[in-house]
């Protein structure tokens, strides 16, 4: 109980101390600069999940994103405004994804890259979850991982990259600058 309590308090600080840093007059923190549009919190983090299913002999990828960011990034990427929540933009959704994705996250199974093609997303909450597979994959040794998702919206940005292969599960952390992450089976 005490250190669920201590945690609760020490990430409440975090917060608060976080929250206002910003002086009236001054400029924003180059990290903060045109996150206008999201709503501020104090952990930037992405999940990578990627998932050898050897029966179809694909990998299946999911990226779970902080909706706000990656809609403030997309926008300010891509030059036209996007919402997850609404219908009008997701025809143009369904089309910058991949591209973002694609040019953000790149994966190299036995020393040959793999193309990833686009799935789909879905909102659910504060999240949005984007999903992509890779086809033609069959056993795995070495599976290398480049990931960059929302570095460019801020440079506090955690990655986190969990692969199963085999039945195995491995996972890293990418705080940036760092995008590279290789695992071996």
């Amino acid at each position: 109980m005490v250190v669920k309590l201590f945690k609760w308090f020490a990430l409440s600080i975090l917060w608060w101390g976080t929250a206002f840093t910003t002086v009236p007059g001054q400029h924003e923190p180059a990290s903060t600069q045109f996150a206008s549009k999201a709503s501020y919190h104090p952990f930037y983090v992405s999940v990578t999940e990627i998932s050898q299913n050897l029966k179809e002999r694909t990998l299946e990828i999911s990226c779970k994103i902080f909706a706000e960011d990656f809609e403030t990034t997309l926008t300010k990427d891509y030059k036209t405004p996007v919402d997850f929540t609404g219908a009008k933009s997701k025809a143009v959704l369904d089309k910058i994804i991949p591209d973002y994705v694609n040019r953000h996250l790149n994966i190299v199974v036995d020393g040959k890259p793999v193309t990833l093609t686009y799935v789909g997303f879905e909102k659910e909450k504060e999240s949005a979850f984007c999903y992509f597979q890779a086809e033609g994959v069959g056993a795995c040794k070495k599976l290398d991982v480049m990931n960059s998702l929302l570095q460019d919206f801020n440079d506090g940005q955690i990655n986190i990259v969990h692969v199963v292969v085999n039945g195995k599960r491995q996972s890293t952390k990418l705080d940036f600058p760092a995008r590279q992450a290789s695992f071996t089976f």
